[in-house]
């Protein structure tokens, strides 16, 4: 076929259209089974979009895995996974993109059920607005109220309840409005402002694309219409240019650029910037895109900036706006949706990932979690599996940060496991903590070097774990008493002693067990810092708060030593009667019985106590130890 000028024109005009429109990103949520990847495969039909060997493959699919006998099972044009089709569920979160002469789309259908509620936080992260599915029959369930707390918790501003399985319950109008209400108060209390409600059937196609004649007392637009119309602001509320720092680019000596993707307003050549976190300022020298140099550059570009003068700025660093920068601290309080399968442990340390940056960071604070059914705020000392709550945050170095209702790039992280390096929990930044602020290092001029060498010794943590009953507390004694000798100055931390004063608060759960390591790990550290050999004698079971203290200190500073006795024999010297009351139920979570000991992997020093007696041990250990000592140090006993 000829293509005339006319169709040319023609064809070029409607591609600049549709390059042009509008483009809404959406989810759909709600609980199992309330109809999310059947509204959107006949959102797709119902809009010509799919493509005959698309539908052939449904007509194929449905047969095979269908569940609607010989009608066409709309859901199977999402479940893309097998295991989807063959549980009729959605596991994963699957995109589409299509788009109507109006606007365009892109979707995320987001799975129901809890166990995969990381899944639905994901495509929320991301969304404008969500659509939240809700059984007719069922109305509104707790996955259904969790799921718009978390489009809360990430800044959706505009909901749409699609009341779905209108015709399984007659099209009744009062049910549909029982319904609108309930969720309508949930959404206010909330905060989210625009919440529009529509009765539908997906399977039938009421109310998806057009508006039903079975339910005439709907005033309302059907779903299509409302998605083409609703008006999105795209900004948060914040001022001032934004850049997180990707890539220091450095091809030779003579180039020096910040790569990284603008994240809010707009910089042009010569403005003046500051890189924060550490507060330097200058002008930008050169603003090149990837076609070359650019004058002016604007939020979502991505672009190498280079300075007028030399500045240390890193990969995490961010480059703002000299006369509105954003806030820098390291104590927030945050809203987090907790995704791990072993709970949060206030005090345990986790990675935090915000923008482009990766800090050391921990709870050290629940305020409360939040029933998703109620609101009510619940006292709680730890987070499990989709549990929701109000907390603080402390990190290891200071961040610029925004509110996430300002900025998304600048206030949302997620935290990860520092063990295998899963991602455990979402949340934002609500604000930082007056104590960020308010407390400063004092510089001191008498530091750790100028202690230790009056002492004559190179001060450190000498970290001794085991269970109970394994002769760590007997050896730890042994090396003090050989080191004092020798004129070293020591002092024992001792868990049973430390547990009558510093400790007395707290008990032996999970928790407690998390804070009082941290306490004693931070009292070592002041003692180390005092000049001291410091010797500290705890279970403390778990790797990630032992990997917790190790970092307190600086390098060749801490020594785990692992005093490893087996639970039989530990069991058999059982010096206190610990284990023989523990087997009897009258002792909980006590390590080796019914809570567990984790064995150091890489331990400094392993003492092995069923292959020498403690005294052998002991004088082994203060070899090794003087063994690290300067030569300079101290003369030769």
């Amino acid at each position: 076929m000829t293509v005339t000028p006319e169709r040319h024109a023609a064809l070029a005009a409607y591609l600049r259209k549709h390059e042009s429109r509008d483009q809404l990103r959406f989810i759909t949520c709600g609980s199992v089974d309330d109809g999310k990847s059947t509204l959107l495969g006949r959102l797709l039909y119902d809009t010509k979009l799919l493509f005959d060997d698309q539908l052939a493959a449904l007509a194929r699919d449905s047969a095979r895995h269908g569940t609607q006998g010989d009608a066409l099972d709309f859901a199977l044009l999402l479940d893309g996974l097998e295991a989807e089709r063959e549980q009729g569920i959605t596991i994963d979160v699957a995109y589409r993109y299509f788009g109507t002469d109006k606007r365009g789309f892109i979707v995320a259908d987001c799975p129901g059920h809890e166990q995969y509620t990381r899944n639905m936080a994901t495509g929320a992260s991301t969304a404008e607005l969500a659509v939240v599915l809700v059984d007719a029959r069922k109305g509104l369930l707790t996955q259904t109220r969790r799921h718009t707390w978390i489009c809360a918790l990430f800044g959706i501003r505009h909901v749409v309840l699609a009341v779905n399985k209108m015709d399984l319950v007659g099209y009744d109008r009062a049910r549909f409005e029982a319904i609108a209400a309930e969720y309508t108060a949930l959404a206010r209390a909330l905060g989210i402002a625009d919440a529009t409600c529509i009765p539908l059937s997906a399977l039938r196609g009421d109310n998806v694309t057009a508006r039903s004649p079975q339910m005439p007392w709907h005033a309302g637009p059907a779903l299509l219409e409302h998605l083409e119309t609703v008006r999105v602001e795209r900004g948060m509320g914040g001022t001032g240019f934004r850049l997180p720092v990707q890539w220091v680019n450095r091809p030779d000596h003579s180039f020096r650029g910040y790569a990284g993707t603008i994240a809010q307003g707009s910089i042009a050549a010569g403005a003046e910037i500051v890189a924060l976190p550490g507060g330097r300022r200058s002008r930008i020298a050169r603003i090149l895109g990837p076609d070359g140099d650019l004058e002016v550059a604007a939020e979502g570009q991505a672009v190498t900036l280079t300075f007028a003068d030399e500045l240390d700025v890193a990969r995490g660093d961010v480059i703002a706006d000299a006369a509105h920068p954003p806030q820098v601290a390291d104590q927030f309080a945050c809203r987090l949706l907790w995704m791990g399968d072993a709970p949060l442990l206030p005090g345990r340390p986790y990675w935090l990932k915000i923008g482009t940056r990766t800090v050391g960071a921990q709870i050290t604070e629940i305020k409360h979690k939040i029933d998703v059914n109620t609101q009510s705020e619940l006292a709680a000392k730890r987070l499990e599996l989709n549990e929701v709550a109000q907390c603080n945050l402390s990190l290891d170095q200071p961040i610029a940060f925004e509110p996430y209702a300002e900025n998304r790039a600048l206030g949302g992280f997620i935290l990860v496991d520092r063990q295998n390096n899963a991602t455990v929990a979402g949340g934002t930044l609500d604000f930082a903590l007056r104590r960020a602020s308010n407390v400063h290092w004092q510089y001191i001029d008498v530091d750790k070097a100028a202690r230790a060498t009056i002492k004559g010794q190179r001060p450190c943590c000498m970290w001794f774990t085991g269970l109970s009953g394994s002769g760590k507390s007997t050896i730890a004694n042994l090396v003090e008493r050989r080191l004092h000798a020798l004129g070293y100055h020591t002092y024992i931390l001792d868990g049973d002693n430390v547990r009558h004063g510093l400790n007395r608060d707290l008990g032996f759960t999970d928790e407690d067990r998390v804070e009082n390591i941290r306490r004693v790990a931070e009292v070592a550290k002041l003692m180390v810092d005092a000049g001291l050999i410091v010797l500290v004698s705890f279970i403390s079971p778990f790797r990630d708060e032992r990997r917790m203290a190790r970092a307190l200190f600086g390098a060749g500073e801490f020594l785990e030593i692992h005093v490893d006795t087996p639970l039989a024999e530990c069991e058999r010297r059982d010096p206190k009667g610990l284990y023989r009351r523990a087997r009897a139920g009258q002792i909980s979570n006590f390590t080796g019985i019914d809570s567990p000991y984790e064995a150091p992997e890489a331990a400094e020093i392993t003492l092995r106590t069923a292959e020498a007696e403690a005294g052998v041990l002991a004088q082994r250990l203060v070899e090794r130890v003087l063994s690290f000592e300067p030569a300079h140090a101290r003369p030769a006993p």
